[in-house]
């Protein structure tokens, strides 16, 4: 029996023992901090980011949309305006243009916004955490660096993305000249890339960062041009008159007056040769519509100067020599 209570007060000695111990470990300023307060604060900063991340993302894309249903970008730069009501597909490839506009620009800055975001609940937890991030930001700042260097075209070509959606240099629908042999209709268009298909149907991906001048033939309006050449045997005030009436013949044409946006000229006599004379024909119209307009007045001015005797240069074909002959006979085709 005395074992058995010397036993039991023993063990109570040793319980009390541990519950003090704990109870001393429990109260320390450090586990308490480690157990409640970082624990507490860490919860509060990533609610804050998850939070400030959610609402200004949210901003941007109510902002997006707002310019999208009113019509009218963000910017101070206005879109292009439609000349023309009527001109349905026209009015459709511009709000096309102005949305992907608008959309990727929105993209841009949610994408920036998440990245300052969660960097900045990275460091704060650390810093909460007790660890020193001033190291960690230098350190930052030299990989930075590293990685510039190796991505330079990267970053080139996306700052290059970015300022051109700013400027509104082109977008989805225009008809583009990059001046290196690519020309076509823009498809797409993102922070890195290009899209422009041909007239052979080609698909061409360039890179913005390579993209050193651009030549839109949409850009609010488009000009037309004819060059005409006749025989130098042909009366020119006549010739004038001729081209003049045909041309403002073809622009009251069903298929192509709603393209015109302006009067048809002829410049005078745009170029005398030994052997022809030509006379040019200008016309303002819609963007991209140019080449249609081209070939109508083509087809036109061609008609009416046979029909009033204008002659064009070499109207049997070129005159050449047979050498094999004797006496250099002359033949015709």
């Amino acid at each position: 029996m005395t074992r058995l209570t010397a036993s039991l007060g023993s063990a109570a000695e040793t319980t009390s023992g541990a519950v003090d111990a704990v109870t001393r470990w429990w109260q320390t300023e450090n586990m308490q901090s480690w157990l409640i307060d970082k624990p507490i604060g860490i919860a509060l900063i990533l609610i804050v980011a998850v939070i400030g991340n959610w609402l200004l993302r949210r901003l941007i894309s109510k902002l997006a949309d707002n310019s999208i249903k009113k019509g009218k970008l963000s910017s101070p730069l206005s879109p292009r305006k439609v000349h023309r009501e009527t001109d349905k597909v026209l009015a459709q490839t511009q709000e096309a243009r102005r949305t992907s506009r608008i959309q990727t620009l929105a993209g841009v800055g949610r994408s920036a916004v998440a990245i300052f975001v969660w960097v900045w609940a990275v460091l704060a937890i650390l810093d909460k955490l007790g660890v020193n991030v001033a190291p960690l930001v230098a350190s930052a700042g030299v990989v930075g660096v590293a990685l510039g260097f190796g991505a330079q075209a990267l970053v080139k070509d996306f700052l290059s993305g970015i300022f051109m959606l700013m400027e509104d240099q082109y977008g989805i629908g225009d008809t583009i000249d990059l001046g290196n042999g690519v020309f076509g209709d823009v498809e797409s268009i993102s922070l890195r890339i290009t899209t422009v298909r041909d007239i052979d149907g080609a698909l061409w991906y360039v890179r913005n960062g390579e993209i050193l001048q651009v030549a839109n033939h949409s850009d609010r309006y488009s000009v037309a041009r004819v060059q005409v050449p006749i025989a130098l045997s042909n009366d020119p005030t006549r010739a004038v008159d001729v081209i003049t009436s045909a041309a403002e013949e073809a622009a009251r044409d069903p298929e192509i007056k709603d393209y015109i946006l302006a009067t048809p000229t002829v410049n005078g006599m745009s170029g005398l040769e030994v052997d022809h004379m030509s006379y040019r024909v200008s016309v303002k119209t819609l963007p991209g519509k140019q080449w249609d307009v081209q070939r109508a007045m083509q087809a036109k001015i061609l008609t009416a100067m046979h029909e009033e005797g204008i002659t064009t240069p070499y109207p049997r074909g070129m005159a050449i020599f047979d050498l094999e002959e004797p006496g250099l006979t002359r033949k015709e085709d």
